[in-house]
């Protein structure tokens, strides 16, 4: 690249003919901030270089503020500032060229200037304009001389003049742009420290060796004592029953750099105990780097009361359904007995009602069981059809799925029906007969088919039943789903969709 086309390239804009106004150019450096400018070594090494190139004892990098020019680097002078009005450098506003002055006292604009006709004796004078991104001039940087320079600055050096100026603009524009993003920073983090002091919860961080270095002030009104400096200090503050696993979990996450995620009781300050949701998240800058965790403690005492006094009356209402399934089917046993003409009526009422007493079962809250997935449900639903050693002889293969409490029941209405229609005419009539039951994850839906085989020839009679009517209402309207029978020569063949969403509640 030509040394000319890098001059150009870098070159500081033209001055602003709309920022000539002294008003708003003083504006613009008092953006700059220069006045918290100390010495700067890389502006030091730019005039003391620019002294050298241009044959001069003196260089300064000057600032034209309203009431004076303020020298924010120098070499060969002591003063840091003179006098506005008797600046040269006042010549160099709304400019972009270098400005020489190879004899001050023969200049008219100068002659009768203090520092010509008094000290320092000026006489020689070159400054290149220094002026902003945005075009407004700033000052300059000069090269001063006591002596009368009988020859101009050659080319080399006039173009050294101007790197070395770019150079000094540059400096003092990364500087502004650093300040300014500093202070954006510094604002974001003040309003953030407002916010995470004003929340509820108790909010800490941590470097990456576990070592605690803030508590919002939540901490102190909640425990009334000091924030704990390492994990281990935060011990005392944790119920005693709940220390060992909370503990282990945490630094289980600390090693592995997982988040984590723990419910225990902590210590207040009037000596009682309240249940806190805890959780930490690891943050690293970059990858690979060394994690700093963020954390936080909500209170959950009293949503834990109020879920446990729910409990309580689910617990209550559950078993006085278990009872009321029990009365039901032993009300309608009474009656078979009585009204032996409708024996077959009440079996499969009593059956069926107690298809739908085991599915309330798997799904009343409390109850202990670990099942809580369709495979669990249909496992229980299907226990009743178990060969005479226990086999089953309905198998369930495939997806699986949680089960809410409203998909319980027309979950045990379906399977019922195929079941004990399977029993009654199909597969499971005869001994050696079987029914295989595999699910398929479709993405937002369950396929199920229901296939039996071993079982006698079956044929479509064309009458839908209550039961088949009950079967279809069930799947399309509560499972939002479909269903589909083939009537095949070696057995039923049962094709249901349904939605998962139906399934989870």
């Amino acid at each position: 690249m030509p040394f000319t086309q890098f001059l150009d390239e870098r070159a500081m804009p033209a001055p602003d003919p709309a920022l000539a106004e002294e008003a708003q150019r003083l504006a613009v450096i008092e953006r700059f901030e220069l006045e918290a400018l100390g010495d700067d070594p890389e502006l030091q090494a730019i005039v003391e270089f620019a002294a050298r190139l241009c044959n001069s004892p003196v260089s300064i990098l000057t600032l034209l503020e309203a009431d004076r020019q303020r020298f924010i680097a120098r070499t060969g002078l002591d003063e840091r500032e003179t006098a506005r009005e008797v600046a040269f450098c006042n010549y160099t506003l709304g400019r972009a060229d270098l400005l020489e002055v190879p004899d001050a006292p023969a200049d008219p604009r100068f002659a009768d200037n203090p520092l010509v006709t008094g000290a320092p004796g000026v006489r020689y004078y070159a400054g290149q304009p220094l002026v902003t991104r945005e075009g407004a001039s700033l000052g300059t940087l000069c090269v001063i001389d006591t002596q009368v320079h009988g020859e101009p600055l050659n080319d080399l050096q006039r173009d050294g003049l101007q790197v070395l100026a770019n150079a000094a603009m540059r400096r003092l524009e990364a500087r502004r742009a650093s300040r300014h993003a500093r202070r954006i920073i510094a604002e974001r983090e003040e309003r953030l420290l407002r916010m995470i002091e004003g929340v509820p919860q108790i909010a800490w961080s941590a470097d990456n060796l576990g070592n605690f270095d803030y508590f919002n002030r939540r901490w102190q009104e909640v425990t009334g004592a000091q924030a704990p400096k390492l994990a281990e200090d935060w011990r005392p503050f944790i119920h005693p029953d709940d220390a060992t696993a909370v503990f282990d979990e945490w630094y289980a996450c600390f090693t592995q750099g997982r988040e984590f995620e723990g419910e225990y009781r902590l210590l207040q300050a009037d000596g009682s105990w309240s249940w806190v949701l805890s959780r930490a998240v690891p943050v690293a800058a970059n990858a690979g780097e060394p994690a700093r965790w963020f954390g936080t403690l909500t209170d959950i005492d009293e949503v834990r009361g109020a879920l446990e006094q729910r409990d309580v009356l689910s617990r209550e209402l559950a078993h006085r359904i278990k009872n009321l399934f029990a009365v039901v089917i032993g009300l309608a046993s009474l009656k078979a007995r009585q009204a032996p003409d409708h024996a077959a009526f009440a079996d499969e009422l009593v059956a069926t009602l107690r298809a739908l007493s085991r599915a309330h079962e798997f799904v009343r809250p409390g109850d202990g069981l670990a099942q809580d997935s369709l495979h669990g449900l249909l496992d229980m639903l299907f226990l009743p059809y178990a060969g005479a050693d226990g086999t089953p002889r309905i198998v369930t293969e495939g997806a699986d799925c949680p089960v809410g409490s409203r998909a319980a029941t027309p979950l045990a209405l379906v399977f019922h029906e195929l079941a004990t229609n399977a029993a009654k005419y199909g597969a499971l009539a005869t001994d050696g007969g079987a029914v295989a039951l595999s699910i398929a994850d479709r993405g937002d839906a369950l396929a199920l088919t229901w296939r039996e085989s071993g079982g006698p020839a079956v044929e479509d009679s064309g009458h839908r039943g209550f039961g088949s009517r009950l079967l279809e209402m069930s799947v399309t309207g509560q499972l939002q789903g479909s269903i589909e029978r083939q009537f095949l020569p070696h057995g039923l063949v049962a094709e249901l969709t349904v939605a998962k969403a139906a399934l989870v509640d």
